[in-house]
């Protein structure tokens, strides 16, 4: 594989990501209840999805532009392990609940060992971003 497709890939890669990004960022303002449910008790639960939200969106539009891209993958690796705490309480939660149902349970669960990707991948368009 050539350098020229080589950056091409990364730039998919890195638009990628600035799409899933932006999408959760727009989530948290559409939905916030949601994210709140899941927000540390240690920290206040709306500011914090909004902190959160608004976070997600401005890592995407860093994704988005070759000048900031570098920084913008490291942001977003740091911003999914900042945000693995609430995956936890999310997972603690339903596996707590007589409410949840199997399914929210095991997707919960499951979930949590999935975020590393994201963190590698993260990281992986910061590193090779021009």
């Amino acid at each position: 594989m050539g350098r020229r497709e080589r950056r091409r890939r990364a730039d998919r890669t890195a638009a990628l990501l600035a799409l899933v990004l932006g999408g959760a960022g727009v989530t948290h303002f559409l939905r916030p209840r949601g994210y709140d449910r899941i927000v540390p008790d240690a920290l206040p639960p709306r500011l914090t999805t909004l902190a959160s939200g608004l976070a997600e969106l401005g890592i995407a539009a860093g994704l988005a532009l070759p000048a900031t891209r570098r920084r913008a993958g490291w942001a977003a690796a740091a911003l999914f392990v900042a945000v693995f705490p609430a995956n936890v309480k999310m997972a603690r939660d339903l596996l707590d609940s007589p409410r949840s149902t199997r399914t929210a349970r095991i997707v919960s669960v499951l979930r949590l060992p999935l975020q590393a990707p994201l963190v590698a991948w993260a990281a992986r368009v910061g590193r090779h971003a021009r």
